[in-house]
């Protein structure tokens, strides 16, 4: 039986949304695309500013690291998944009387939303990879209609794995190098 990633994914966004934040301000917005068309631009505009960041932005170092989990400004998966969430930072919010409200320690607390959302859908068997494409924000805010003050934090791009796929076999710090105890 096919299982929607549809209506699985939004249910893993909900329990985002139960994340913490400051002065419960919720200061997120996920943008689901589903329409293949508007992946399409989305994988375009991507991959012309990730283009841009591996010739000139990157550095030496980074590109090494980079080679050693193959990735490229090639970023196929955007137009192959499901559905591509877009995690955008809301540092701010205009009430109904137009009075303008912060958002405090929005950058934190999106963090955290993301992470409950990350492990919900690999709870569910969807799979993800986080992106964080740099300077390309405005113009997929732009391509989705979002305000102006939204700033964009993840590209997730998600669905079920394919039979074939293969995930990288990542080895992790020990509880030691990532954790201290003081007793």
């Amino acid at each position: 039986a096919v299982v929607s990633t549809q209506s699985t994914g939004e249910k893993c966004i909900l329990s985002a949304g139960t994340s913490p934040s400051g002065a419960h301000t919720e200061p997120w917005q996920y943008v689901v695309v589903y329409n293949q068309e508007d992946r399409e631009a989305i994988r375009e505009l991507v991959e012309e500013e990730e283009r841009m960041n591996y010739e000139k932005r990157m550095g030496k170092k980074w590109l090494k690291d980079l080679m050693a989990i193959k990735t490229t400004f090639v970023k196929e998966y955007i137009s192959k998944a499901s559905a591509i969430i877009l995690v955008f930072k809301v540092p701010y919010y205009d009430d109904e009387n137009g009075v303008r409200h912060n958002n405090w320690y929005y950058e934190a607390s999106v963090s955290i939303s993301v992470g409950i959302l990350l492990c919900a859908l690999n709870n569910v068997g969807i799979c993800t990879v986080t992106s964080t494409p740099m300077n390309c924000g405005p113009a997929l805010r732009r391509l989705l209609g979002r305000p102006d003050h939204e700033k964009l934090a993840y590209l997730l791009p998600i669905g079920y794995p394919a039979e074939t796929a293969t995930v990288p076999d990542f080895k992790r710090k020990p509880i030691d190098k990532i954790c201290t105890f003081i007793e």
